[in-house]
């Protein structure tokens, strides 16, 4: 559930993806985990109502129909595999394009309204973080299956792996639930979330990952959702909203790096969107934007899965302006040999 910010996928990838030339993809295979800013459709096959598999969800999509991305249009994770060089995205996990040896170049675990805390996946019923790698252990014995067990672990070590996660523990979570937020203060409750994110690339290495990237919070105070409910009737960024998401960011940095002294061969790269977005939000006209304040969706405060319908005010397509492509280079970091531009933030 992205409370309107699944659309900013579109402006991430000038964080998360560079340019490359035309050839044979960079990695092997692309494997995507996290939330709705990264679910290309595996919450259409849920009991939930966390859904955007309807208009005007994929208008600008290149099939201009819905797929269950919630945005309008390509997420930055299908930037990210054109630009690695791949000619189709990693399919949706559960839906009926993930068979056969289309899966050799990856899939989309994500699934919207998910978290590094379990709890945040269940509130919505959603596909947790725990049950996302457990997915894709069952996606690496399809792998073995068809390839043969020497050629799998190549792909594996060779595949880069993507999260995005967090925003919905604290916004859809933490700050709407008493039985989170009176117990543990926001900085108690980030660590609760290191833990899981330690344990989510722990398991990640032992089935033989090597690359991998996470993005770090967005601030938190400016997303649509958090001003409407948390801003006091301003339009203002609710400030700590984003002084937790600092904190969070802090640490996340620093138990990057602890894990990739703790283990041989890592790549563990964090990608700074919290910046980039804070400029966006800031100055909106500079990035190509209009409006940075207001859902793209019917009236501007909360639209998101069935409250941005088709009856709703039309949304309004605008791109990014990316002025240079030598700025976008954080996947360098992962070992990419084509292109070695440095990460903007990295633990290495």
């Amino acid at each position: 559930m992205g409370f309107s910010r699944g659309c900013l996928g579109s402006f991430l990838v000038a964080t998360m993806v560079f340019f490359v030339a035309q050839g044979d993809p960079l990695v092997p295979a692309l494997c995507i985990f996290g939330d709705s800013v990264v679910d290309a459709g595996n919450n259409n096959n849920l009991y939930t109502l966390v859904k955007a598999n309807f208009p005007p969800y994929g208008r600008d999509f290149v099939t201009h129909r819905p797929t269950g991305r919630f945005c309008n249009g390509k997420l930055a994770t299908d930037f990210t595999a054109e630009y690695l060089g791949f000619t189709s995205y990693p399919p949706a996990y559960l839906s009926q394009d993930a068979k056969g040896r289309g899966l050799l170049t990856g899939a989309n675990f994500a699934s919207a309204a998910s978290g590094y805390d379990d709890r945040t996946a269940d509130l919505y019923r959603a596909i947790s973080l725990t049950q996302q790698v457990s997915n894709y252990k069952e996606w690496q014995n399809k792998v073995v299956g068809m390839v043969g067990k020497a050629r799998a672990n190549a792909i594996f070590a060779g595949a880069i792996h993507l999260l995005s996660a967090g925003s919905s523990d604290f916004v859809q979570n933490y700050y709407i639930n008493p039985l989170l937020n009176r117990p543990y203060s926001p900085d108690q409750f980030s660590d609760i979330l290191m833990r899981s994110y330690s344990t989510f690339v722990q398991n990640m290495y032992r089935s033989g990952a090597r690359k991998i990237g996470v993005t770090n919070l967005p601030p938190t105070g400016c997303l649509p959702a958090a001003i409407t409910l948390f801003g006091s009737n301003s339009n203002k960024c609710v400030s700590r909203l984003n002084r937790d998401a600092v904190s969070f960011n802090s640490k996340l940095n620093s138990t990057s790096q602890d894990l990739v002294n703790k283990f041989p061969g890592l790549k563990l790269v964090v990608f700074d969107i919290y910046q980039p977005l804070l400029d966006l939000v800031i100055n909106p006209t500079d990035n190509g934007f209009f409006e940075s304040r207001k859902a793209c969706c019917g009236t501007g405060t909360i639209e998101t899965s069935l409250l941005c319908n088709a009856r709703k005010l039309p949304t309004k397509a605008e791109r990014p302006v990316i002025k240079s492509s030598r700025k976008l280079g954080p996947l360098a970091s992962l070992g990419l040999e084509k292109n070695r531009i440095p990460a903007r933030t990295t633990a290495e």
